[in-house]
């Protein structure tokens, strides 16, 4: 009997563990625009989901079986947001500003592969360089680390673009959002 209701709670915590990560990924998949995908994907949670529901509403007779669903809740949100990190799905917009001309910033990060739009731009203490880079979120991190390489005193901005038109990027942008 021990071993039993033992079970059914790890069985309902990994479960709803498993349907959070997924649902959160599906969410994720929807916002990035791949309709296609996050609706495959939400078929395949609704099942887990089912199953998860009604191991919990036919065992509500033991309040470690509503615990091990509220908990393996947080941790499947917290799976899911790892998996999405993982995945790094889109695109990232980062601005950078420096006070230094004379390291020709724009052409060295230009050189390393990313596109680069930049121009004069005035801040409190006077003029400084604005760069803005368009680059897969899974370039992000490499490319903080080359920007401090370059400038360790650049003030960098990122943001996540909805929508991108225009630029030489277009097509295979377009061909990756789809």
């Amino acid at each position: 009997m021990v071993d039993g209701a033992i079970g059914i709670v790890l069985t309902i915590f990994i479960v709803n563990i498993l349907y959070v990560a997924i649902s959160t990924v599906r969410l994720l998949l929807t916002m990035k625009g791949y309709r296609y995908l996050a609706a495959f994907v939400s078929v395949i949670e609704m099942v887990v989901y089912v199953v998860a529901l009604s191991l919990v509403l036919d065992n509500l007779n033991n309040i470690a079986n509503v615990i091990a669903y509220a908990v393996g809740f947080g941790v499947g949100l917290f799976i899911g947001m790892k998996i999405e990190e993982r995945l790094a799905l889109g695109y990232i917009t980062v601005n950078v500003i420096t006070q230094q001309y004379n390291l020709d910033l724009p052409n060295q990060i230009r050189d390393l592969g990313y596109g680069v739009t930049s121009w004069l731009a005035n801040g409190r203490d006077g003029e400084r360089m604005m760069l803005e880079i368009l680059t897969p979120r899974k370039n992000e991190r490499k490319l903080y680390k080359e920007i401090v390489a370059i400038d360790e005193k650049a003030f960098i901005v990122t943001s996540e673009p909805k929508q991108i038109h225009g630029g030489f990027w277009v097509k295979s942008v377009r061909k990756r959002m789809k």
